[in-house]
């Protein structure tokens, strides 16, 4: 009885916090196009708004219970950081001057497709199995 409620915490955590994602980036959709539209660049929206997620996750390091020794740092590792970075920051660039010509409606709606392409992206990259249980 005890396991069975501890998944469903673990599963209400999972969709709380993913309620809570979808919730921001509406929101962000929103509140770009309203700054927008009274005159705000777009760029100094896009570093506003990654200042306040920064300082708002650089606590949650404290509540982390994982191991303080990190893996050493290679050229390797720091070359896929930069173009997570890069495919990153174009994307939130690329959707936010889709939302500036458009409406944030639009922009939701499209964001939920996300998760198909990333499922047929693994498909192709044979991420996915269906031998892994």
């Amino acid at each position: 009885m005890a396991e069975a409620v501890s998944l469903w915490r673990r599963e209400a955590t999972f969709l709380t916090a993913m309620l809570a994602s979808e919730t921001g980036i509406v929101g962000l959709n929103t509140l770009f196009k309203a700054a927008t539209s009274k005159g705000l660049n777009s760029y100094s929206f896009l570093g506003y708004s990654y200042l306040l997620a920064s300082l708002l996750l650089l606590p949650s390091h404290l509540f982390s219970n994982r191991s303080r020794s990190l893996p050493p740092l290679s050229f390797s590792i720091l070359c896929k950081i930069g173009l997570l970075g890069l495919v990153g920051s174009t994307y939130v660039i690329t959707s936010y001057i889709g939302v500036k010509y458009s409406n944030p409606t639009l922009a939701s709606a499209i964001s939920n497709i996300t998760p198909a392409l990333t499922f047929i992206l693994a498909v192709i990259f044979r991420l996915f199995s269906s031998t892994n249980h």
